[in-house]
């Protein structure tokens, strides 16, 4: 230490970015010890920095709190820029029940807090750091600070102490009620998870070459063959007479002809029946002029414009036959709306593609460069709205979406929109991670330094094991009674129910178990459409609990 006084003074910023990386590089160290299969993640970070305080190790106030704040608004922010384009169609269809069964799990985990608080006798700050740990939420932990702000930086602190209390409990108690609800709908979950895997098998985009032998057919347009539409099923190429063209809407079918069709395997073994048998032959493979190319959408000129608006068949001669989004691939119609980093297939003649892809961009490196005018204005206005307050009947003062809500509610809607003119608010995926990693180590790391001075103190000779046992029933309670209820009575997919469980509690760890009992993505789809709704839920009902505990 006396070397470190040397060269460092002690309220220098020098000597706070020092402490901070220390911090940081042990922490995410911790993170990675994976103990029966199960980490601490990037939560290692908190415990790493409640060490470090408890030892003694301190930073300049006015640092740490630029520090916390900033890495908060980083880490929230790149959150909304990631599941905005998502989230108003997680309300649609299956999401609308996933979304309500996480939104009623949100409003019993306040439930349970103000119980605990209640029968517990714990003061309310403590409280609602206890809440934001049970649920595994660090926004909701900056939001009840900053209300709790107002009143003392002791209260702030004290929801610190109860969050890191918490967090250790949650983890285990998601996996735990996990495994319960599979250990009392035994058979059903089972059958859940071989209806999943043969869901997977059949959800991928095929091949087929079909040869035309329904007399039906003879002399129809492609667009006139029946169930066509229904079935989802594109043509892309026809091979009449040893030669291959192009499959348009007015193309004719002759019998005899080879089709080559695409759609899920499902659907083109109908479409088979309808027009005839399976083929030996291999369209992709035989001499033809026409290719198939994937160009991804990169030019700002085209972002929001249909496929029909764009006319790429009769300008270019190319068809537009798939696109993938987001790791999922799916077929396109006219109607299709492009976004920046749409990678879409095209078949046509090789010049005929390369002038399409000239139109839609097909530049890779402009993905990796990301748009910091776009970033820099959608977090002051993030900012901006989290600044404004809202009043609340019963409430004794206006509530703020803090700098927690404000940037994630902007980032949500921004993303979602995509562009204004030409200010475009996508962000690539590698530099997304880099901001939501680096924002959220720098949040944790200075919180846990400023709990690590009551934190043992606390544990060891204060109520800390009542904090720990009373927040692993917050945790415990809510998830486990609506998890049986949706089971039984909703009867929802096991798979499906576990991501909802894990997003719910917006908890990453819990997902990576989720995700190691099925092979498929379906946990991981329900964990994303839950996730914006219980993170906005989880932000404010932080806040509204603060304001109604310190009344």
């Amino acid at each position: 230490m006396d070397l470190f006084s040397l060269l460092f003074s002690p309220q220098s910023v020098a000597w706070s970015v020092f402490v901070i990386m220390l911090v940081a590089s042990a922490g995410l160290a911790l993170g990675n010890i994976k103990v029966f299969g199960i980490n601490f993640g990037i939560a290692g970070v908190l415990f790493s920095g409640i060490l470090a305080g408890h030892l003694g190790l301190d930073i300049n106030r006015e640092t740490m709190e630029f520090l916390r704040d900033f890495g908060l608004i980083l880490f929230v922010y790149s959150i909304g820029t990631q599941v905005g384009p998502g989230f108003f169609s997680a309300f649609r269809k299956q999401g609308l029940q996933l979304n309500l069964f996480a939104g009623a799990v949100v409003l019993g985990g306040v439930a349970a807090t103000l119980a605990a608080v209640k029968f517990g006798g714990f003061d309310s700050a403590t409280a609602v750091g206890m809440y934001s740990g049970a649920v595994t939420n660090t926004p909701s932990l900056a939001a009840a600070q900053q209300a709790l702000g107002a009143v003392s930086a002791e209260a702030a602190n004290s929801a610190s102490v109860g969050y890191a209390l918490a967090y250790p409990g949650a983890i285990v108690g998601i996996i735990l009620t996990m495994m319960l609800i599979r250990r009392l709908f035994r058979e059903e979950a089972a059958q859940d998870m071989l209806l999943v895997q043969a869901d997977k098998a059949g959800s991928a985009l095929v091949n087929a070459n079909i040869t035309v032998e329904n007399k039906n057919l003879e002399g129809l347009r492609i667009k006139d063959i029946p169930a066509m539409n229904e079935l989802g099923v594109m043509v892309s190429r026809v091979c009449h007479g040893g030669q291959i063209y192009i499959a348009r809407d007015e193309t004719v079918i002759h019998t005899g002809d080879i089709l080559l069709a695409v759609g899920l395997a499902e659907n083109v073994r109908k479409f088979t029946v309808v027009v005839g048998s399976k083929s030996d032959a291999d369209l992709k493979k035989m001499p033809s002029r026409i290719i198939h190319s994937r160009v991804i959408v990169t030019h700002k000129e085209v972002i929001g414009k249909t496929l029909d608006e764009l006319n790429l068949e009769s300008k270019y001669g190319v068809l537009a036959t798939r696109v993938t989004r987001a790791d999922v691939e799916f077929l396109v119609s006219d109607s299709y709306t492009l976004q920046l980093a749409d990678n879409l297939v095209l078949v046509g003649e090789e010049t005929d593609v390369a002038k399409a892809a000239s139109i839609l961009g097909n530049s890779p490196k402009d993905l990796n460069h990301p748009q910091l005018i776009p970033a820099f204005i959608g977090i002051a206005a993030g900012v901006f709205l989290g600044s404004i307050p809202i009043s609340f009947p019963g409430l004794s003062g206006p509530i703020k979406l803090g700098l927690a809500g404000g940037p994630l509610i902007m980032a949500i809607v921004l993303s979602y929109v995509q562009h204004i003119g030409p200010l475009n608010w996508y962000l690539p995926p590698a530099g997304n991670l880099m901001l939501r990693e680096l924002g959220i180590v720098l949040f944790l790391s200075c919180v846990g330094l400023k709990a690590g001075g009551r934190f043992f103190e606390t544990l060891l000779n204060g109520n800390g094991i009542r904090i720990v046992m009373f927040s692993f029933l917050v945790t415990v309670l809510p998830i486990m009674i609506l998890g049986i209820l949706a089971k039984a009575r909703l009867k929802l997919n096991y798979v499906a129910l576990c991501g909802a469980l894990a997003g719910s509690m917006t908890d990453p760890p819990a997902l990576a178990f989720a995700n190691a009992m099925s092979p498929s993505n379906l946990s991981a789809m329900s964990y994303a459409t839950v996730y914006p709704l219980v993170m906005i839920m989880r932000v404010i009902s932080a806040q509204v609990m603060a304001m109604l505990l310190l009344r």
